[in-house]
């Protein structure tokens, strides 16, 4: 009688095995599924429209031929001025938070405060930049696109600063202070070296993250249809001109979408790819 109980619950147990088995690779395959069907959409009708023409002309208007030349340029300028703002407040933080106030109260706050901003909505800080400098300038600007960027940078830095130098074995600074070395040099010379590779993932962790943001740049550089490296004036950027365009009537410029899209996918691609080489090379050292 035991051994017939034990036999009924031993295949029991393996027919929910199997269920369970088939309904993950069903969850995974319907996932896959969609995923292949974007990515080859993406990929068909982003290669159509690939050319030179793409990087060597303006934005044209409907009917007319062209390419993505001024929100390519101004992407990388707001990238660029919202890296240069964004990364040494977020590395100082996390520097801060990770060798000098580990156990403080103010920490844990900053801690908490940085989690919010990693899940925030980007259009929130996209509003935020609009009251706090928008509004008061009277006018859109390159200059409140970078800023906005790089308060999406800014938690993203500090979360990979404070963990990466968090792993640095504390053996190094205590040989480090062994010697007489002060505290900034131990950070500076010890700590940053072995936390480097980390460090640089996560600026470029940060930079795939604002490669394609939208609704941020919506409120505050908004788009300009001409070239323009003025700061102080509204600047083209290529997520802003994939939604208008994507959302126009023109068929032209639904493939020039379709193209921008794919740089921007394969962008995002090739950072990720360097940071996961980054993090191996990290390891291995």
């Amino acid at each position: 009688m035991p051994d017939t109980i034990l036999a009924s619950r031993y295949s029991g147990r393996r027919r929910n095995n199997a269920v369970a088995t088939v309904l993950a690779f069903v969850a995974t395959a319907f996932g896959l599924g969609w995923l292949v069907l974007i990515l080859g959409s993406l990929l068909w009708q982003g290669f159509s429209g690939l050319s030179l023409a793409v990087f060597t002309e303006m934005t044209p208007p409907p009917g007319s031929s062209g390419g993505l030349l001024n929100p390519i340029v101004g992407s990388l300028i707001l990238t660029i001025l919202a890296v240069i703002i964004g990364t040494p407040i977020g590395i100082l933080a996390g520097t801060y938070m990770a060798e000098y106030g580990r156990y403080d109260r103010l920490s844990s706050v900053v801690r908490f405060i940085n989690d919010i901003l990693l899940s925030a909505p980007s259009i929130v800080v996209g509003l935020f930049i609009y009251e706090v400098m928008v509004a008061p300038m009277g006018h859109f600007s390159g200059w409140a696109g970078g800023v906005a960027l790089a308060v999406l940078v800014i938690p993203v830095v500090v979360r990979t600063t404070e963990d990466m130098l968090t792993l640095v074995p504390n053996a190094l600074r205590e040989a480090a202070t062994s010697i007489g070395l002060p505290r900034s040099l131990t950070i500076r010379r010890i700590c940053y070296r072995a936390a480097r590779a980390g460090m640089v993932t996560g600026v470029l962790l940060a930079v795939a993250r604002i490669s394609g943001e939208t609704a941020t740049l919506l409120f505050t550089s908004l788009n300009n249809q001409f070239w323009s490296n003025n700061l102080n004036a509204p600047i083209s950027s290529l997520p802003v001109v994939i939604f208008q365009f994507a959302l126009s009537p023109y068929h032209d410029w639904q493939a020039l979408a379709w193209t921008g899209a794919l740089i921007i996918t394969l962008t995002v691609l090739a950072l990720s790819i360097t940071a996961r080489a980054l993090v191996a090379t990290g390891k291995q050292s």
